[in-house]
């Protein structure tokens, strides 16, 4: 389901990208493959994959064309403009999938970072916490930028994030306060 009230996926043209990469070394396919997983891509069969015709994608797709080439691969891509509507919804749905999935994972380490909060007393540990925050926005922020098609679970991880950085604000204020009763 759609967290906005338009729904980004009704006018989307697709990119497709149907690519060939030498199978040795495998850590360059690998590579490939991981660069458009990165991308948000859905593969719907190996070696093929579709991206949503966003500001950027396209420009992102030259760059990996470009990587195929070097490794002495081939790639063809395509502009899908006429998708059967039961095709549209299963990419689409797929998309949400995938990013709703990552806003979960995001959610899940931050419920990680609160249930530590016990261990958390030290200066130390403040700025761990601080650099684990630091992580997940980046994470949150990645995410977000390949959520397409409006997927469920931003909010979550909005309110997880918000959590945390309650919980550093709390430790910091600990931390001021246990070295002004030291002091």
């Amino acid at each position: 389901m759609a967290t906005d009230a338009h729904d980004p996926s009704g006018d989307c043209r697709f990119l497709q990208l149907i690519y060939r990469v030498p199978s040795h070394p495998s850590r360059a396919r690998v590579a490939v493959w991981r660069e458009l997983k990165r991308m948000g891509a859905v593969y719907v069969q190996q070696a093929v994959c579709v991206l949503p015709e966003r500001d950027g994608v396209r420009g992102l797709l030259d760059r990996v064309r470009a990587r195929i080439d070097d490794l002495g691969g081939e790639s063809l891509l395509f502009v899908l403009d006429n998708v059967e509507e039961r095709e549209r919804r299963h990419l689409v749905s797929a998309f949400r999938e995938n990013s709703a999935k990552e806003y979960a994972e995001v959610a899940e380490e931050c419920e990680g970072l609160l249930v530590s909060e016990t261990r958390r007393r030290t200066v130390a540990d403040a700025d761990a916490l601080r650099q684990d925050l630091e992580k997940l926005r980046r994470w949150l922020h990645k995410v977000e930028g390949r959520d397409w098609m409006g997927a469920e679970g931003r909010a979550t991880a909005h309110l997880k994030m918000a959590e945390c950085e309650r919980l550093l604000e709390r430790l910091l204020e600990g931390c001021v306060a246990g070295a002004a009763g030291s002091a």
